[in-house]
């Protein structure tokens, strides 16, 4: 007997799928998507095609452009997301990690000019196999992508 899995579809919004499993929630806490009255479904665990896990987010009348696709990058390099307009995808495209991010993070570094000073954090991004790091424009110390769960 085949399993069939029911998400409700959305009419207008995003869905971003491919999610690592557990960063579904990092990511829900990074935009603050559920601060909002739009409607989100999550999934998380979910079965993949290719046999493996992975966690999706479907968020109505919002809609991720391209910026913030790639800030999305640096949780889930893997992601895809999904517009969808009329219930039926209008657009579809991969994330892509940026070169560099501003005003987003703050610097971990206790020590770094960025976090009393009135200027923008700004960081310079590399990825190393599957790892991603943040090299702080003003300390330029280097930090795991993971180690970033404050806003700026």
């Amino acid at each position: 007997m085949k399993k069939q899995l029911t998400v409700e579809a959305i009419e207008h919004g995003t869905v971003i799928d491919h999610i690592s499993p557990g960063q579904g929630i990092k990511i829900l806490k990074f935009f603050e998507l559920s601060e909002g009255l739009q409607r989100i479904s999550i999934g998380l665990n979910l079965p993949s095609h290719d046999g493996s896990c992975k966690d999706l987010i479907k968020i109505e009348n919002t809609v991720f452009d391209q910026n913030q696709a790639n800030q999305l990058a640096l949780f889930a390099p893997k992601a895809t997301i999904n517009v969808i307009e009329n219930f039926e995808v209008v657009k579809k495209f991969k994330v892509a990690i940026p070169e560099r991010i501003t005003g987003v993070f703050t610097c971990p570094n206790s020590n770094c000019i960025s976090l009393n000073e009135p200027v923008d954090s700004r960081f310079d991004i590399k990825q190393a196999k599957s790892d991603i790091k943040l090299k702080c424009h003003y300390c330029e110390k280097s930090f795991l992508s993971g180690l970033f769960s404050e806003l700026h």
